[in-house]
């Protein structure tokens, strides 16, 4: 069996990022994001190359929670889609692309989070969870 793979994309937040909703109620993000890339070269060390900017969009509930999380600065790692919207300008056609998040993250090799968890909730929701069994040690003190 294969594994399943999307298309990536890493980088960081260059400019505050815009939420609107359409006339139909649904939430778009966006956002311009910068991508630092690497060149490897033969002798083994690596040589970074010039920024490059592009057009990060979410929708929906994607698109409320990533407005809530992240601001100007922050790393991520997405996973979507190349969206490419052409048009014509001055009789030359233009090809737009944007990055469609379909999942995203911020980078934990370089941002420390929090991560809230709901309860788990029992199969039976007329049980209660149980308290622990163990006794709970008393706090020793003045050592």
């Amino acid at each position: 069996m294969t594994i399943p793979t999307q298309m990536s994309l890493q980088g960081f937040i260059a400019t505050d990022p815009d939420l609107h909703f359409s006339e139909n109620g649904v939430a778009r993000f966006s956002a311009r994001v910068g991508v630092r890339q690497f060149r490897q070269n033969p002798d083994g060390s690596t040589t970074q190359l010039e920024l490059t900017f592009h057009d990060l969009v979410m929708f929906r509930k994607t698109a409320e929670r990533a407005y809530e999380g992240f601001r100007k600065g922050d790393t991520f790692v997405a996973t979507g889609h190349i969206n490419e919207n052409p048009y014509e300008r001055h009789g030359r056609r233009i090809v737009h692309e944007e990055f469609v998040a379909l999942h995203v993250g911020h980078d934990l090799v370089l941002t420390k989070y929090l991560v809230e968890r709901k309860q788990p909730v029992p199969p039976d929701s007329n049980l209660a969870i149980a308290p622990p069994t163990d006794p709970v040690p008393e706090p020793v003190v003045g050592l």
